[in-house]
């Protein structure tokens, strides 16, 4: 069932997008060699508890900790810990907040020190991809449209988008109906309506579409180890360009 958010829904989560990005932006602006993903994690929990918010993440479904924190070739659902970030690593952060009963939702990749230029480039593409989509995510198109631009970008520059993990709608829950792929067919899918609150969020491998998940039940990884990066933000379908209820970028 679809739920389409009236003024009141959208000003709840545009605070709980407020607080999820800056969360977000906190996190990646401590990426270094030497930090833990166990230290981005309680830092990131620390800011939205303070904000007045609720981790999205802690305890859904069963995950231990605030972000989800994967590094290289982990795609998404990394579990924070003792592992340490090295010069050259990449690290995908995916952050939700929850305010007033209402979520937001956002992820990144961020670079540790320099990184080669083709995993800079991976994170350039996933992130363009993400806008190629949201271009379409307005009134009148549907949901094939968005996957469609998503994953015709995402291929045109060499790399896959992950198949087996989608987007989501999004508001009072943290997932609701309907799924948004990465991929798709021009004029297929779910026609969208103004007022659908979408976390569009490609996941894009440097190799193979394939994916593995291990043995802790959450982390995913590409089944050829090479690298993956993340992007997501939330937004909204309007009669005209979306609204974007999240910004995942440590420049703005």
């Amino acid at each position: 069932m679809i739920t389409l958010k009236g003024p009141r829904e959208l000003k709840l989560m545009r605070e709980a997008g407020r607080i999820a990005s800056a969360a977000l932006r906190l996190g990646g602006s401590l990426v270094r060699p030497g930090v833990t993903t166990r230290e981005l994690d309680r830092a990131m929990h620390r800011f939205i508890t303070e904000q007045g918010a609720t981790p999205s993440f802690l305890g859904y479904g069963g995950f231990p900790a605030t972000a989800c924190i994967s590094v290289n070739e982990q795609v998404i659902h990394g579990i924070p810990g003792k592992r340490t970030l090295k010069e050259g690593d990449i690290v995908s952060i995916d952050i939700g907040a929850i305010y007033q009963g209402y979520h937001g939702d956002c992820a990144a990749t961020f670079p540790v020190g320099e990184i080669d230029a083709e995993s800079a480039r991976l994170i350039a593409v996933t992130r363009q991809s993400f806008f190629e989509g949201a271009k379409l995510a307005r009134e009148g198109y549907r949901l094939g449209d968005v996957g469609h631009a998503i994953q015709s970008y995402v291929e045109s520059q060499g790399f896959s988008v992950v198949r087996r993990y989608v987007g989501h709608d999004i508001g009072r829950q943290l997932h609701e109906d309907p799924e948004v792929a990465n991929f798709g067919s021009p004029g297929r899918g779910q026609r969208l309506l103004p007022g659908m609150t979408l976390a569009i969020e490609p996941m894009v491998n440097a190799g193979t579409h394939e994916i593995e998940v291990l043995d802790d039940k959450w982390t995913v990884i590409t089944a050829d180890g090479a690298r993956a990066a993340h992007y997501e933000n939330t937004l909204v379908v309007t009669g005209g360009d979306p609204e974007i209820l999240t910004v995942c970028n440590l420049e703005e």
